[in-house]
């Protein structure tokens, strides 16, 4: 299966030029003319890369890379921009940018790149074994990618850390304060409105009927407790 590049640009001839670099590399791609559009896209599928022009229609380029790592997506990021100025360059990785080209770029250059960040992307494995499996449900450890019968669902990063402590451990109780310790890092400093919301998001993407929970139980009085 060939990797998915989400194109961000709002030049059409621009576009089509990505487009045929990426193609020419056996790379998918997804073409976004603003940033609106590349949010809506990122809502719904997930990318191995995003080309992201800096001056957009309706925003810039630096404010969609805010907004999609507020969300928790870490899906790398190469600003492409015809501003050849240090401060766009630094000010983009600053936000979590991960490579910054300026226009015109080489057409091979740029396709090495690409397929460069893709694979020291997909080589960042977070756990000795790539395929989590529990039950229906998988997750794949280096492209944090999580599946419910074969079906894929996108999380955010808070769901996606929940998610893998459940999977690690299936029957296992956990309380708001071992939650806390092992999604958030501490076990004081958030709302107390939090894991439960977290939990209700993550019902409503993985259970039948979240009112009728058969995957994240609540253990009352004690926690939670997740069953495949």
């Amino acid at each position: 299966m060939s990797d998915k590049v989400l194109i961000v640009d709002d030049d059409p001839s621009i576009l089509k030029l990505l487009e045929k670099v990426m193609h020419s590399n056996d790379l998918e791609t997804t073409l976004a003319d603003s940033g609106l559009a590349a949010l809506n896209c990122l809502k719904n599928h997930t990318y191995d890369m995003i080309l992201m022009d800096v001056m957009l229609g309706d925003m810039e380029g630096f404010e969609v890379i805010k907004k999609l790592r507020s969300q928790g997506i870490q899906t790398p990021v190469m600003i492409i921009s015809g501003r050849n100025e240090d401060y766009d360059s630094l000010y983009g990785l600053s936000l979590g940018a991960d490579d910054y080209i300026t226009k015109p770029f080489r057409p091979l250059v740029l396709g090495a790149k690409v397929k460069a960040l893709i694979r020291r992307y997909k080589n960042q494995v977070l756990d000795s074994s790539d395929i989590l499996e529990c039950g229906p449900f998988s997750y794949n450890t280096s492209t944090m990618r999580f599946y419910n019968k074969g079906e894929e669902i996108i999380l955010s990063s808070k769901e996606s850390s929940l998610m893998l402590l459940f999977l690690k451990h299936p029957g296992q109780v956990y309380t708001k304060e071992m939650i806390y310790e092992h999604v958030w890092g501490n076990s004081v400093a958030v709302d107390d409105n939090a894991i439960m919301v977290y939990i209700n998001r993550l019902r409503g993407k993985i259970e039948e009927d979240r009112q009728k929970p058969a995957h994240i139980v609540t253990v009352r009085g004690l926690g939670y407790r997740f069953i495949p």
